[in-house]
Formats: structure tokens, sequence, C-alpha cells
């Protein structure tokens, strides 16, 4: 996957995060301030190694490494709701996919580019032809992320009650998605 977008200069791509290879990275990115919502804080170097390590070995979820201008530059998370996540929690329906994002701390601002980064990896998940709807579940609290999936078409459902948090349960189908953003899903 690469995309160029008209409000960040440069190129998104995403790869397969290396659990061993990317752990020193991404323990820096999970237990920065700023990434209070991804639950992460007091994790040690091991604790995050281990996390993705099980993460790349599990048949339903996997990790990317997201790259801006060929720099790591943000994460991704991505798994099927009906064995991860929300198992238990909603009604999962065929061609549901669920997502986690993360972007990296950086004193470098570059306007629009979280939204840039949620458009690239939306994308990303409905390049797959069986992807009929994105599901996410972040805290209640975390404002900001709200706005940026409203921001891509997704649609509020409902909080529930995780283990480690309550969440609002929020969906964004292919046409939501299309329609929001201007970005054609189909090839």
């Amino acid at each position: 996957m690469s995309t160029t977008t008209p409000t960040t200069p440069g190129t998104l791509s995403l790869r397969p995060l290396d659990p061993a290879a990317d752990a020193e990275l991404v323990h820096r990115w999970v237990t920065d301030p700023k990434a209070a919502f991804w639950l992460m804080q007091d994790a040690k170097l091991e604790d995050v190694e281990r996390e993705y390590m099980a993460i790349a070995a599990h048949p339903h979820h996997d990790a990317f490494l997201g790259l801006h201008d060929g720099e790591p530059a943000f994460l991704m998370e991505r798994y099927d709701p009906r064995h991860v996540e929300l198992a238990g929690l909603y009604e999962a329906q065929p061609g549901d996919i669920g997502m986690h994002f993360l972007t990296a701390p950086s004193d470098l601002r570059i306007p629009g580019f979280t939204r840039a980064v949620i458009t690239a990896v939306m994308a990303y998940l409905f390049e797959d032809p069986a992807v009929r709807r994105v599901v996410v579940e972040p805290d209640v609290r975390n404002t900001a992320v709200h706005a940026l999936n409203e921001a891509v078409g997704f649609v509020p459902d409902r909080p529930i009650d995780k283990p480690e948090k309550k969440a609002l349960l929020s969906f964004c189908t292919r046409e939501q998605f299309e329609r929001a953003t201007g970005r054609s899903t189909r090839a």
C-alpha cells in the first residue's frame, strides 16, 4: 500500500511490523504520554516485544509499521472482531474488520498528518474486497480520535464495557468512507 495525500507532503506506506526489530521503536511510541489511550504507559521493552510477538502469532490479528517517506511514523493493528477485542461484545457481520492506529510522537508538526494517516489506513483496509465495514472501539474519553473517526466516515453505535475500558463502538462502511473522504475504494 502506498498513497500520497493532499494534506501531507510525501508518501504513506505500510509494512508488516517485525516484533523483534521494531520493539524498541514501538516501545517509545506506546509509552509516550501522547499514547495514554494505548494503555501501555508502564510497559517495559520486553512487554512490548512479547505483545507484538503474540499478535504476529495470532491467526486473527496483525500489526503494521506505517512509514512517512520511508521513515517510521505510525502503527496500525488489524484484527478480526469475531475473535479479538470485540468477541461477544457486539453482533459481528460478514466483512467486519477491526482496526487500531497510533501516530508516533514527533516534534515535527505536519498539518493534517493524523487525518492523512487514518485515511490511508482505511483505504488500505478497504483494498481487501472482503472488507465491508471497519469496526473501532476507542476509549469514550478520547474525543480527538472520535473527531478523526467521524472525518473518515465512522458512525458511533454505542458505548460498550470492555475489560480495560469503556469504549465507543463505531462502524464505517466502504460507502461511508467514500462519501466522507471523496476517495474510491473500488479497483
